[in-house]
């Protein structure tokens, strides 16, 4: 984790008292330690919803248990790296590209540096949602909301004329279809010795969430290809990249497009490997 990270480890004494939803969830294992079923999504979504309340004042934060509900360790990492690429940039704005329900980077960026934030997605319901988040939290002046209509397209449609970020963030669709979703989430459920027969994600999550036509390399590079029709209006675009080899083809592409910087942050979280991918034409 980042060192800037505060969740190395969960306080369940701190937060069930803040939180007290959170109480029926937790129990103590054969190890003589407090924790959750984190096969439960119910238990996982209590838990990050307490998270939210209890380190970014965010307290309201209601949605739809079909949503991807985002464990907040991994996503305020992916927000204190970008800190890093960027550096201390004055009034910083920044694009979140598939925003989703839940509103997630825009919430703690907002929280933890005061970020200004723009989200966009192709799912108007999920639009809905965000907005009475952001609503209920009065962060209407730091977070703009705005519907991609063409699910073919990325960035196009979505920036104006003349607009300037500081950065982009995106955490991509990871599979190609929803049978591939599922595998995935069978072998998860076999590490955490749970019934794999279920299709129950722990973390939830629908089509517009897991699965992009063609998985996360088909998406990455049409991300990729897009940007340089506005090089000159982000200094940094980034992207969460789960498989190793798809940083080699960015990389590969990366030349192709004469991109002038980049770089590539490792992230760990558990067993879980992935990485940060930045690329700049400044």
């Amino acid at each position: 984790m980042h060192t800037n990270n505060i969740h190395t480890s969960y306080n369940f004494d701190l937060l069930c008292k803040e939180n007290t939803a959170l109480s029926e969830f937790v129990f103590v294992n054969k190890h003589q330690i407090k924790t959750i079923d984190f096969s439960n999504p119910k238990a996982v979504k209590t838990l990050n919803t307490a998270l939210l309340n209890s380190h970014y004042q965010i307290k309201k934060w209601k949605f739809p248990d079909s949503n991807l509900c985002p464990p907040i360790p991994s996503r305020v990492d992916y927000i204190h790296y970008l800190k890093d690429v960027i550096g201390n940039a004055p009034n910083a704005k920044i694009l979140d590209i598939g925003t989703g329900a839940t509103c997630i980077y825009p919430l703690l960026g907002t929280s933890v540096y005061n970020w200004q934030f723009v989200g966009c997605d192709i799912d108007n319901t999920s639009l809905k949602v965000a907005k009475e988040i952001i609503t209920e939290n009065n962060l209407e002046p730091k977070i703009e909301l705005r519907l991609q209509e063409n699910s073919d397209n990325i960035l196009r449609g979505i920036i104006k004329p003349n607009e300037k970020f500081t950065a982009s963030i995106c955490n991509p669709p990871f599979y190609k279809s929803k049978a591939e979703a599922q595998g995935a989430n069978s072998r998860k459920l076999k590490g955490l010795n749970q019934n794999t027969d279920s299709k129950v994600r722990n973390f939830s999550g629908n089509q517009n969430e897991l699965w992009y036509r063609g998985g996360e390399k088909a998406f990455l590079h049409t991300y990729l290809y897009e940007s340089t029709f506005f090089k000159e209006q982000f200094t940094w675009f980034t992207s969460l990249v789960s498989k190793k080899e798809n940083v080699k083809s960015m990389l590969e592409s990366f030349k192709k497009l004469s991109v002038c910087k980049h770089k590539v942050i490792p992230m760990e979280h558990g067993n879980k490997i992935t990485r940060i991918i930045a690329w700049s034409f400044d």
